[in-house]
């Protein structure tokens, strides 16, 4: 092989590697899965996949956001969950015969991912050992994250859910305006407007605006021009049941 082959072959391993599930695989196994992935490139607001349709690959995130979301007859949305680098979905659907995409995933930012194909994925899977273990653990892991969220629909009211999220996104938290989280050197910025929340939330942008005055007017968290402040941490805690 020649020398810029194997420096080709080696960057692509790494990438691989740096996905959550394919970490700690064995070279022969992810040298099988390279020979099977296929790198895209998406833009920000694109369908990577729609809800119902029939499920033809997995996906694993090298950079960028992808959000996971379904509506409702009525439509109005839920997230299920916000994805980033490492990350992977639509691999349970996979598993089922004539299996169709459980939810929709749209690129928030600029996404760069690998596909692998459903027989392919399939077969994999099958044939290696270390794989079929990772992704029986991604499943559980899955499996536990959707209980969590059943269950927080189900028991918690808006407001619990409401200070839940913004204790969750504290301190720096701005609502219409930024969050941030350090990043080594870098800052990681997230827009969030009161719809945003709502669809996070599971409810409508009026009712998080109710919830965000009456906790103003009880003097725990103050609203300004773009931002929330958090006044009363023990009370909004007290609120989200911790």
């Amino acid at each position: 092989m020649k020398p810029h082959h194997n420096a080709q072959r080696a960057s692509e391993m790494e990438r691989l590697r740096d996905i959550g599930l394919f970490a700690e695989l064995t070279e022969i196994t992810l040298t099988r899965i390279a020979s099977a992935a296929i790198l895209r490139h998406v833009e920000p607001g694109e369908h990577i996949v729609l809800e119902g349709d029939p499920s033809v690959a997995g996906y694993f995130i090298l950079e960028g956001t992808v959000r996971i979301y379904r509506v409702s007859a009525e439509g109005r949305e839920q997230v299920l969950v916000r994805l980033g680098p490492g990350q992977s979905f639509n691999t349970v659907p996979l598993f089922r015969p004539e299996g169709t995409n459980p939810a929709h995933a749209v690129a928030l930012t600029s996404v760069t991912l690998y596909s692998v194909p459903r027989e392919e994925f399939l077969h994999l899977v099958k044939t290696c050992s270390d794989l079929m273990r990772v992704v029986l653990e991604d499943f559980a892991g899955r499996l536990l994250h959707l209980t969590d969220l059943v269950t927080g629909l189900a028991l918690h009211s808006v407001q619990e859910r409401l200070a839940r999220f913004l204790l969750d996104r504290a301190p720096g938290f701005r609502t219409g305006a930024v969050e941030g989280r350090s990043k080594g050197d870098d800052v990681e910025v997230r827009r969030w407007t009161q719809q945003q929340i709502a669809v996070h939330l599971g409810t409508v942008r009026d009712v998080v605006g109710r919830e965000l005055r009456a906790l103003e007017d009880a003097g725990i968290v103050r609203l300004e021009r773009g931002r929330i402040v958090l006044l009363d941490r023990g009370e909004l805690e007290r609120l989200a049941g911790r």
